[in-house]
């Protein structure tokens, strides 16, 4: 068999294993906590996430995207007019993307200053 029909073959055999893996240990935990002899509210609380979204969250998500997006109209202008390789775009994501976290930072802290 060739190398190119493996890999496909491989990535859902390894997709397959680590999803059984992850059921058969919520399966496990969940019947633990069932031989404790816990009650149903009790699993419940233990289950239960508390979720919070802050303002600094899609600030956060919003500059990276406006980095990403900058990095990759930047990298395929370079690319059209000044023949620079393709693997350039990868290196102003990064570059772009880290400048967007810095000024998140920035940003987050000079309004947590504030309040």
């Amino acid at each position: 068999m060739g190398q190119e029909i493996m890999i496909p073959i491989v990535l859902f055999i390894a997709t397959a294993a680590v999803l059984i893996a992850h059921i058969s240990a919520r399966h496990r935990e969940r019947m633990a906590v069932i031989e404790k002899g816990m009650a149903s509210d009790d699993i419940k609380a233990l289950y239960a996430r508390e979720v919070r979204r802050t303002p600094f969250s899609s600030l956060k998500w919003g500059i990276l995207f406006l980095m990403t997006g900058l990095a990759v109209l930047i990298g395929n202008y370079l690319h059209a007019v000044y023949y620079v390789e393709e693997g350039v775009i990868i290196g102003l994501v990064c570059l772009f993307v880290g400048i967007g976290l810095v000024l998140f930072y920035v940003v987050a802290g000079k309004k947590l200053a504030q309040d």
